[in-house]
Formats: C-alpha cells, structure tokens, sequence
C-alpha cells in the first residue's frame, strides 16, 4: 500500500477484499491441503523410514482419493474468506489512520509493520482460527478412514463445525489461536510492510500511481513469501494442535510445548519445517493473487463511485 494513499469506503474494502480471497482460495487451496497431510503425517505411525515429499504426497490424495480430495475444507476457507480479507484490509487501514503522522498524513515503515500485526491478530481470532479448525478437520479425516460402509465423520464445513462444537464445546474452535495470532501477526505485518514499501518504490519509480498487473503480482508474490520462512514452526505445532480432539486439562501453552517437544524427539528439529514448500508455493502466489485482484477491484469501484458518501460525490452539473 502506497504511504499516503487515501483509504477506500469500507464497503469498497469488503468487497474487493471477498473478491480477492475467492480468488486466492480457488487457486491455491489444494497446496494447502498438501500441506496440512505434510504436516499431520507421523512417521512412527506409518513405518516409513522417509516422510513423503510435496509431489508424493499430492500424487497419493490424487490417486487414494480423487482430484476432489485437494479441495477438501475449501467450504469451510470460503465461508470466513469475506469476512477475513475485510477485517485484513479494514483493520489494516484504520491502524495506519491511527499510526498516521498527524502534520504529513504519511506511516513510518515500523508503524506499517505495527498495522499489519494488528491486522493480523484480528483476523486471527475473529475468523482463522475457528475456520482453520474446521478445515484441518476436514482435510484430515480421511488419513484415518472409516470402517467400510460408514460414512466420513464430518461431511461438510457446516457439519463439522457443528459436530465439533457439540462434541468439544465452543473453546475446541479457538484451539491453537495464541499461535494463529503470532502466525498471522507475523505474516501480515511482514506482508504489508514489504508490499508496501515495494510498491511504493515502483509508484515513485513509474511516476504514477497505478502499476501494471503484472508488478502488482510480482510484489506480492515477494511479500507472501517472507513470512512462511519466519514462521513454520508455529504452523506446524498449531496444525497437530488443532487435529487433537483430545480434551485436555493442560493450558494451551503447556500442550503447545509437548507437542513441539514430542515433535522434535520423535522426528527431528527438521520436523518443525514440515509443509513448508507447499506452504510457500501456497502464501506467496496466494499472496500475489489477493493483492493483484484486491486493487483491481477496489481501483475499479472507487472509479465508479457506487459507495462514495454525498459529501464525496462530485457536484451535479448546472443546467
């Protein structure tokens, strides 16, 4: 985000941030799916000597079940995916109003990371959380199979929330968020800063305020990919956190150590970097797509004025 530019109406900020996030789901949501089996395999478990690669892994859910299967839980990445991107994008505007330099209008770059942290533990609590539960559920399920003959135990993104919540109370949802706060946290705060300042580069560099498609995508790529390197041990931990329908009397912090813990004994520091190819090959063209999709969107609404307030309308011409 360019330093001085003007905020858009929320609504504005809404819809092209839904827009975006669609987009990105649509595209990129099977390498998370390959991602989450990554890091929920247990070589102990299986017997295998070398954990599956990224291809490997993609070619078994292709071949055991179906093109479908890297979908799974894209129901549920869909559902929070509106209100995500707007509490991202709005809440990241409002810290930057309120980061703003009061003489100049512009936002240091530590103040830029200021408001994408705070974007992202927003959006962590309000909405990835729960979604990534429900998710991981979904996508996990079937590393266990049912009995033959019985159905899957959460059939749908709906049913599985449902089924969690009736199973494992509400707090089952909100398993894992101190992490899913420092994961976003981090990512947003990084991803903004960097896109930011890049793009800001290239606004002062072209002489222009609108960049072509394809560096709006390039520097977005560059952003998505800085924070999964920074972050993949929380990823990691959380994902085997949320997978446990265990209820346990431990604290959150305690269980997130014993995991980590157990995880590096059985497996290896290295274990702690599980996914972490699909995982970037995930973020940073997710990234690159939401960014690429969200201005073009917003650019085009704001032109279109739909949403501007009467004060903001331009005068009607005299007659």
């Amino acid at each position: 985000m360019s330093q001085k530019k003007k905020s858009s109406n929320p609504v504005v900020n809404l819809i092209a941030g839904g827009t975006a996030g669609l987009f990105e789901a649509l595209c990129c949501h099977p390498l998370d799916t390959i991602k989450v089996r990554m890091q929920i395999y247990r070589r102990a478990a299986s017997g295998e000597i070398k954990p599956p690669g990224f291809l490997t892994t993609g070619r078994s859910i292709y071949m055991e079940e179906g093109f479908l299967a890297l979908y799974k839980g894209l129901g549920a990445v869909v559902i929070g995916i509106i209100p995500k991107m707007a509490i991202r994008f709005s809440s990241y505007e409002f810290c930057r109003t309120l980061l703003a330099d009061r003489t100049t209008g512009t936002v240091s770059t530590g103040n830029t990371f200021l408001a994408g942290v705070g974007a992202g533990i927003t959006e962590a609590v309000l909405v990835v959380n729960p979604m990534e539960v429900v998710k991981i559920r979904l996508q996990a399920q079937h590393m266990s199979p049912a009995e033959p003959g019985v159905s899957p135990k959460y059939r749908n993104a709906v049913h599985a929330c449902y089924t969690i919540v009736k199973e494992e109370g509400i707090s089952a949802l909100y398993r894992g968020v101190s992490l899913t706060a420092a994961r976003q946290a981090t990512n947003q705060g990084a991803n903004f800063t960097v896109y930011s300042k890049l793009k800001e580069y290239l606004q002062n560099y072209h002489g222009t305020d609108v960049l072509p498609h394809w560096e709006t995508s390039c520097i977005g790529l560059i952003s998505g990919a800085i924070g999964p390197f920074s972050n993949a041990p929380l990823d990691t931990i959380k994902t085997r956190l949320q997978k446990d329908k265990s209820v346990s009397k431990d604290s959150g912090w305690k269980r997130i150590v014993s995991i980590g813990a157990q995880l590096v004994k059985e497996e290896g520091f290295h274990a702690l970097y599980k996914g972490i190819t699909p995982r970037v090959m995930r973020v940073a063209p997710g990234q690159a797509v939401t960014f690429t999709v969200y201005e073009f969107v917003r650019r085009h609404l704001d032109n279109m004025g739909i949403f501007k307030s009467k004060k903001e309308q331009p005068p009607k011409p005299l007659k």
